[in-house]
């Protein structure tokens, strides 16, 4: 291990298992002081238990690393601010926030209800939005006092909110707010010293074990586990670190061995009248700018 987090404090949400735990494992392994936050709920947000968190933090604790853990719920204006001052009170400073907290409920959209809209939008976006409210509000006032933090914020996207995926238009839909939401904060914060990144990861959790059984599927013994969370990790160490100064705004996917640049919405073929279109016009337009243009992704799901 390098280090690369020495003397760095860093807030996990979500990190009682899968990705959350293999990013908090792997950021005390550098030298991070990390607060492992997780409700403790099932794969369906049912429930709650301080427990999950603990263990990673004893796991830490452990192989020598220091952790603390939080069980609040992130998702409340109480729980993202009890998260921020357990960093600040335990640790003394903050600086990396990686928000992962999620859980899904699957359902085609003629059958997906609105509690379960509702449940996944505050879960994924409404537990991204809080805690970096108030971890950027303490950065903010740091800032302002003349000692600007060298800040990093890692959101957790995914390709369904890229790309779409069928049976997830809930989970989708927030995956897609949470890049929306990662490009205003990297804007807003970036005259305080904060950086803040999205990645998309492809990993086996109890999110992804049953919908995508077979892609998720463990390899034989002694092969390259791809679909490993651990994989992910060192990405978002590095994110994590001050070492990644001076790239903010971006999202990456991260799979296995691979890491990609996801390039956004950009302008592609256009054509402008110079008057208004009329529908007819319009429609001869759309065909031609869509004949010239690339063709969308896959969704996910229905590849």
């Amino acid at each position: 291990m390098t280090g690369i987090c020495a003397g760095r404090v860093a807030v996990v949400t979500g990190a009682g298992r899968g990705l959350g735990r293999a990013h908090a494992l792997a950021l005390a392994a550098e030298g991070a002081h990390v607060v492992v936050n997780d409700l403790g709920v099932a794969a369906d947000g049912a429930g709650g238990s301080a427990g999950p968190a603990q263990r990673v933090a004893d796991e830490i604790r452990a192989h020598g690393g220091r952790a603390v853990a939080h069980s609040g719920d992130i998702t409340t204006t109480e729980g993202a601010a009890s998260l921020v001052a357990t960093a600040l009170d335990t640790c003394g400073r903050l600086d990396t926030l990686v928000n992962n907290a999620g859980f899904l409920r699957d359902r085609m959209l003629v059958n997906l209800d609105e509690d379960d809209w509702d449940a996944v939008i505050r879960v994924h976006l409404k537990g991204h939005f809080l805690p970096l409210r108030h971890a950027a509000a303490h950065w903010r006032a740091e800032a302002k006092s003349g000692r600007t933090p060298a800040a990093r914020v890692i959101n957790t996207a995914s390709g369904a909110g890229l790309l779409g995926s069928v049976g997830q238009g809930n989970y989708s839909a927030a995956k897609a707010g949470i890049i929306g939401l990662t490009l205003v904060a990297a804007a807003e914060m970036a005259r305080y010293g904060v950086q803040v990144n999205a990645i998309a990861p492809a990993a086996r959790t109890r999110m992804t074990e049953r919908t995508f059984a077979a892609t998720m599927a463990a390899p034989a013994d002694g092969e390259f586990d791809a679909m490993a969370p651990e994989n992910v990790s060192p990405l978002v160490v590095w994110l994590s670190s001050a070492d990644s100064a001076g790239v903010t705004g971006r999202v990456f996917e991260a799979e296995g061995g691979r890491i990609t640049v996801m390039e956004g919405w950009r302008p592609g073929p256009t054509e402008d009248t110079g008057s208004r279109w009329t529908p007819a016009g319009a429609g001869a337009a759309a065909r031609r700018l869509l004949a010239a243009a690339e063709e969308p992704g896959a969704v996910y799901g229905a590849r």
